[in-house]
């Protein structure tokens, strides 16, 4: 079966071509994303449901809106795009999400959860304004559905009188079991047909909200998703609808559906595995939890990601995991912090974005000792644009009362982490995923606001390198130029040291850094050394929104070039 031509041709196929375009979907996700990496287990649970879809509805003339996106590939393969699909999350390749760049298939950009609704409500509304004719679709999963931002959506769905259709994918599992009053009202929804008088009390919560439910079907069953499709296609004419359905993450893939956690998301055949910061996280905090009772672990859907499982299964009564609501996170932490518990709430650094309002008002204009463990800080790689965690700098900066580390190693992030318990204000500590040197120094002592001088260089050249990957990039950089620069340690980007800073008599002062250069660290040691002479020059990246790509082709790309650095201190000798 050829793919490319699913397109003009998947309406004209029978029940048994269309379920052996299911397999040969399968086969296609599984092989492709063995070899690239991606979101697996999600993708193939969605795969009958997604050929039913377009079997259905008039894609891209009808608009389908992919909640966080994670599930789309079925959809990429079915739009067009199967010659491509080899490429993807590869470096100039297709993405591993919805882009309206990419395909008209793709009708809005997703990436983070909870947006689809609202998104979907906006284009219906301009439907109805420019007076066009078509079907507009979300379709989010269970583990979305703890988002708030859902039910904003949902409470403008009767103000805009328009409708929509929402296909709740309750597979029972984000990346971490999904939790929550939600989660289990769900549960009761998707009782067997016995309950069908309950379940429809149940439902009316729904239909308060404007829409009419519909549920629960095998979502894995393609004849029985062709009809209900087909029969919620002819309800849209006249109001909205929350279709309901169930399906098996991992679906057709044994190991993926025994395994669905570890298997929502798989690296690529070529990674290598190496120490994480996640797995210094964990260790150190269940290390400093069985000394201290007051140190509380929080995360927003992804304690496997962020290292702390093994803190949830030792301490349960001192951990949450409230879902996918990190707003609702960061003040639950603010509060803990009012009563004497030491919170640490650990999160992604593309996720804290979501929480930016709460960590200024409920945690720092209230001064209150609250740790936010910011992993994947920096370029994260292949998942592209909405998860590249290059802004948290930036974004921290300008926050008054914020203390902000970021380590140079694992050895060191530890000893931060043992710093925190009895650092009296909010600190956020940012690091990126794997943690592959140490440079030692296991008996120095961490003081807020100092940094460290790794080297003492020859030349007039300073270099104030910014974390991990910056103090190796600075290292490589002076030995392919062989010039002996002083390289500093800047482990707190707030407070600065302002005691190593008086003492560089270097004219040429670089800074390095794993993040934006709008706003990062660099325009703070711009503005330092504004009125001295010295000249500064900053290395970080572009003003740019940055792709899919590997790691260390997406740092060369957008500023972070070892050969530029090379050369930039060859000509300030």
């Amino acid at each position: 079966m050829f793919l490319n031509d699913i397109p003009n041709e998947i309406k004209s196929l029978s029940i048994a071509q269309l379920k052996e375009l299911c397999e040969t979907l399968r086969q296609k996700i599984i092989a492709t994303v063995t070899h690239n990496g991606g979101h697996l287990a999600s993708n193939l649970g969605a795969v009958e449901l997604t050929v039913a879809l377009h079997y259905v509805f008039d894609f891209p003339e009808d608009k389908i809106i992919f909640d966080v996106g994670h599930q789309c590939y079925a959809h990429k393969l079915l739009s067009g795009r199967a010659d491509e699909f080899d490429t993807i999350r590869l470096k100039g390749g297709l993405s591993g999400f919805p882009k309206r760049e990419e395909s008209a298939y793709d009708c809005y950009n997703t990436g983070h959860a909870g947006t689809s609704v609202s998104a979907a409500l906006g284009i219906a509304k301009a439907r109805d304004i420019k007076g066009e004719n078509f079907n507009v679709i979300a379709l989010i999963g269970d583990g979305s559905f703890n988002n708030g931002l859902v039910y904003e959506a949902f409470n403008s769905l009767k103000p805009l009188n328009t409708n929509i259709l929402v296909i709740l994918n309750d597979n029972g599992m984000s990346i971490s079991p999904t939790v929550g009053s939600m989660h289990e009202y769900l549960e009761i929804l998707s009782s067997d047909s016995r309950h069908r008088e309950k379940i429809e009390r149940h439902a009316n919560i729904f239909e308060r909200f404007g829409f009419s439910y519909d549920g629960v079907y095998d979502g894995n069953d393609l004849e029985c998703m062709i009809d209900k499709l087909t029969e919620v296609k002819n309800k849209l004419k006249t109001g909205s609808v929350i279709l309901h359905v169930y399906t098996k993450k991992g679906k057709g893939y044994a190991f993926c559906e025994e395994n669905p956690q570890e298997t929502h998301g798989v690296s690529s055949s070529s990674s290598k595995p190496s120490l994480q910061y996640s797995q210094v996280l964990g260790e150190t905090l269940c290390e400093l939890a069985r000394k201290d009772k007051t140190i509380f672990a929080v995360t927003a859907a992804m304690t496997p990601s962020l290292g702390l499982e093994p803190f949830f299964m030792e301490f349960p009564d001192r951990c949450i995991d409230v879902g996918i609501c990190e707003e609702h996170a960061t003040i639950l932490c603010a509060a803990l912090a009012t009563q004497g518990i030491k919170p640490f709430y650990a999160v992604y650094s593309t996720f804290l974005q979501r929480s930016y309002d709460e960590i200024i008002v409920d945690i720092c204009s209230q001064n209150l000792p609250v740790t936010i463990c910011i992993d994947r800080a920096g370029i994260s790689g292949a998942d592209g644009e909405t998860h590249q965690g290059v802004f948290d700098l930036s974004f921290l900066n300008c926050i008054p009362n914020l203390t902000i580390a970021v380590p140079k190693d694992g050895t060191e992030f530890r000893r931060m982490i043992e710093m925190s318990i009895h650092f009296d204000a909010p600190l956020a500590i940012r690091y990126p995923k794997d943690c592959k040197y140490s440079y030692g120094d296991k008996d120095s002592e961490i003081v807020p606001g100092t940094w460290q001088i790794l080297k003492k260089g020859t030349s007039d050249i300073a270099i104030l390198a910014c974390g991990e990957r910056a103090i190796t990039l600075a290292r490589r950089a002076m030995n392919d130029s062989g010039v002996s620069a002083t390289l500093v340690n800047a482990r707190f980007v707030k407070p600065i040291d302002e005691t190593i800073l008086a003492q560089l008599n270097q004219t040429h002062i670089i800074t390095i850094e794993d993040n934006m250069l709008a706003g990062g660290f660099g325009s703070v040691i711009l503005a330092r050394f504004a009125d001295s002479g010295k000249k500064v020059h900053c290395f970080g990246y572009v003003d740019k929104f940055i792709p899919h790509g590997s790691v260390g082709e997406l740092m060369e790309d957008f500023g972070l070039s070892c050969r530029e650095i090379s050369e930039y201190l060859k000509q300030c000798e």
